[in-house]
């Protein structure tokens, strides 16, 4: 019988379960632990090992298995709780969770992921600093509308110059170890061959959308939450929608896009059809944004530069 382990993880422990034999396990979440429950994976061989990704203190225990050659999928919390809702579990202790997560690996069978080199690992820490300096950016731009009091909108501007000035050390550092690395170059390179795609928007693509080039075209727009969505039940044919997936690359798409649909042949001759069929012009721009993406994915997996 194929032997499925889910893991909980906190800050201090983690709670394993192993589907063939029902049996529950606790370990403190320290190198010696984590190595030790490591090897034990090694040895036994699981068909998978899936765990929830908790904002970082999944990250040893990560590292760990995918050096030990151990399959091994991190799911998006979200997935696991509504799968856990759907079997009628409410209740959440550490070890129930252990077991819905060790359930949803062996009825979903989530693909096994790779493990990220030292460059790739680093370029997606600094894509999510970034995230989180855009954010608070934002937030300070939309305050400067109702700032009245001089030093008030003094603070804000320093604040949004202090977070731009943050935000270019981080796509600088990231262009840099884009050069360290032949693929991460190359691809860089094959991206930036795209009328319309800049440099922002290619560091970007590398640090927040690592599978482009793995994936094949469906995979990819899913992903990123550009594939349409049927909503039909019985006779009645509902509107196609698009949306979840990677929220933040649909919206960093979306000027590249624009600037594509003016400057790029393939795309502007794409939008204007699609205006001239009648489509409004949100679904076109949308619906260019999905073939922007499922070329750059061939490009990336083809190794071939625009043409």
């Amino acid at each position: 019988m194929e032997n499925y382990v889910g893991i909980d993880v906190s800050k201090h422990s983690f709670d394993v379960h192993h589907s063939a034999d029902r049996r529950d396990e606790h370990f403190d979440n320290t190198d010696i632990h984590i190595k030790t429950f490591s090897k034990q994976m090694s040895e036994t061989g699981p068909a998978l090992v899936v765990m929830e990704a908790t904002g970082g203190y999944e990250r040893p225990l990560v590292a760990q298995l995918h050096q030990a050659g151990v399959p091994l999928a991190v799911a998006n919390p979200k997935r696991i709780r509504d799968f856990a809702k759907s079997v009628g579990q409410l209740a959440k202790t550490d070890t129930l969770d252990a077991r819905i997560i060790a359930r949803y690996a062996a009825t979903i069978k989530p693909e096994a992921q790779n493990a990220l080199d030292e460059i790739s690992s680093e370029i997606k820490d600094l894509s999510a600093r970034r995230k989180q300096l855009n954010a608070i950016r934002t937030a300070e731009i939309c305050r400067t509308e109702h700032a009245d009091v001089e030093i008030v909108a003094q603070s804000i501007r320093t604040v949004i110059d202090t977070l731009e000035q943050e935000i270019r050390i981080i796509d600088k550092r990231i262009c840099a170890l884009t050069e360290q690395s032949d693929d991460l170059r190359r691809k860089a390179e094959i991206l930036r061959s795209a009328p319309g795609i800049g440099p922002k928007t290619v560091g970007m693509l590398i640090g927040e959308l690592p599978e482009l080039g793995s994936l094949n075209r469906r995979k990819i727009a899913a992903l990123v939450g550009l594939a349409p969505i049927n909503r039909d039940s019985g006779t009645l044919r509902g509107k196609r929608m698009t949306g979840f997936g990677r929220v933040d690359v649909r919206k960093q798409l979306y000027m590249p896009v624009l600037s594509a649909t003016q400057h790029n042949p393939v795309i502007r001759a794409y939008y204007q059809r699609l205006l001239k069929n009648g489509k409004a012009k949100m679904v076109a721009i949308v619906a260019c944004m999905r073939k922007l993406l499922t070329i750059l994915n061939a490009m990336v997996i083809k190794n071939e530069t625009w043409k």
